[in-house]
């Protein structure tokens, strides 16, 4: 859902329980110091983002579409799609010949990776126990997946999560069931570039909404 940077910016004050009038929070000639207001609106897509990440998928809303179209095949079934500029996290990526879908990724690090790399598919990914993977290639950040039975296969399901911004209106988009999350959250960050101790009572609350 999209909420007004202001209306949440609000939300946060409550929870904080500093619904006032800001003023700034040094001496009135320190032309350094910020409003209130001002640092809980900076704060506002860094809460969004960890919040976003740290989310079950259950709490999280459908997402975005991306790789409908411009798959590159690699031998045996296997391809990648490259994704979009602000993609930050995958919601589900099925291919029209796999069992079922999948929404856990690995990336180059995981030991399960170079198992990819074989040409037996009982080795790596398949359409019965499909893998995807999340890497760096010189194209950027692709989706990499393993494995179709041939390439006649295309993509099914395939959304994601942005990166949080606030766009031109002063809206920000955030799973509804995640929002009390992150106004906690952005709270915690507020707080805490205020040195408050209340940023870790925020910061667990926070956490616990992400059930």
């Amino acid at each position: 859902m999209i909420v007004q940077a202001e209306k949440m910016i609000k939300d946060v004050r409550v929870a904080m329980d500093m619904n006032y009038d800001s003023t700034r929070l040094l001496e009135e000639n320190d032309i350094d110091t910020l409003s209130l207001n001002d640092i809980i609106y900076a704060k506002l897509t860094d809460a969004v983002r960890i919040v976003s990440m740290e989310a079950p998928l259950h709490l999280l809303e459908q997402g975005h579409q991306f790789g409908r179209k411009n798959i590159f095949w690699k031998e045996n079934g296997k391809g990648w799609i490259i994704l979009p500029d602000d993609f930050m996290r995958l919601v589900i990526f099925k291919m029209s010949d796999w069992n079922h879908p999948v929404n856990e990724v690995i990336n180059e690090d995981n030991p399960l990776y170079l198992r990819q790399f074989s040409k037996w598919k009982g080795i790596c990914g398949n359409p019965e126990k499909p893998v995807v993977a999340i890497v760096n290639r010189a194209e950027g950040k692709v989706l990499e997946f393993y494995s179709c039975k041939d390439n006649t296969a295309s993509v099914e399901q395939a959304m994601y999560i942005p990166f949080p911004h606030i766009d031109d209106y002063g809206g920000i988009d955030v799973s509804e069931r995640c929002y009390k999350a992150a106004v906690y959250r952005a709270a915690s960050l507020a707080l805490a570039s205020l040195n408050d101790q209340q940023t870790t009572t925020m910061l667990e609350l926070s956490k616990s909404l992400l059930t």
